[in-house]
């Protein structure tokens, strides 16, 4: 199991060592380390490597939220404050969640699961956007044409070759809608007809017998009908 590597920021020690200490009671948490200023943190933040940042808002020379507002790029950050009244500030700035002083430790420990919750649902969309491709290529006279995929309007069939309409261009294919269908991605493409397969993000309009992609109207199979309504929505 990977660690979270997290600092610790508070100008109080006892809050500092409370702090410490529930870290250091959760196995996936590292503390990388603490500290009692933002500005001190500010230069740790340089040399190490942090996914979480604990950290108090009233601290001396610059405060918690002063602070965060310097990073280009800051870490997931949990704020420890004694004062209610900055928890509007913390969420107006993404904070992963706001703990009130004194802070007991089942409150520390949502507060972690939250960025766990945060860190797996960021990894899967990453992942899914990793795993998708942009492009596809069509032989076309044994030359290989790239095609973007989000180009793609709609596809025809024309007995042994598809026509392949894009926004710009039509590409004729050797092969069936059927064959096609199995190299695009699932969730772009749905096919409408025996002879008709579109990318719904294109859709204009559409009734029971036909819908409009761009200034085309393109026929829908009976058998289609239901498929196509649940893709549109």
């Amino acid at each position: 199991m990977k660690k979270i590597r997290c600092l610790i920021i508070d100008d109080e020690p006892p809050a500092l060592q409370l702090l410490e200490k529930y870290a250091g009671m959760i196995d996936q948490l590292e503390v990388v380390g603490t500290c009692q200023s933002a500005v001190k943190a500010f230069d740790l933040l340089k040399d190490r490597e942090v996914d979480l940042l604990f950290l108090d808002i009233q601290m001396p020379v610059l405060n918690g939220i002063d602070f965060i507002k310097t990073l280009k790029n800051p870490p997931a950050i949990i704020i420890t404050t004694a004062y209610r009244e900055y928890a509007l500030d913390g969420y107006d700035l993404d904070i992963i969640d706001y703990l009130l002083k004194p802070i007991a430790f089942d409150r520390f420990l949502k507060a972690v699961d939250r960025f766990r919750e945060r860190s797996l649902s960021t990894n899967a969309e990453q992942k899914d956007t990793k795993s998708q491709p942009d492009h596809i290529y069509f032989n076309v006279n044994r030359t290989h044409h790239k095609v973007i995929l989000n180009d793609i309007l709609y596809i025809e069939s024309l007995k042994d070759y598809v026509r392949i309409h894009t926004k710009n261009d039509r590409l004729v294919v050797k092969g069936n809608l059927g064959s096609i269908m199995k190299e695009l991605p699932a969730d772009r493409f749905v096919r409408i007809h025996r002879s008709f397969a579109i990318a719904p993000r294109y859709v204009k309009s559409y009734n029971q017998s036909e819908v409009e992609i761009m200034d085309t109207k393109l026929p829908i199979g009976v058998s289609y009908r239901d498929g196509l309504a649940e893709r549109l929505g």
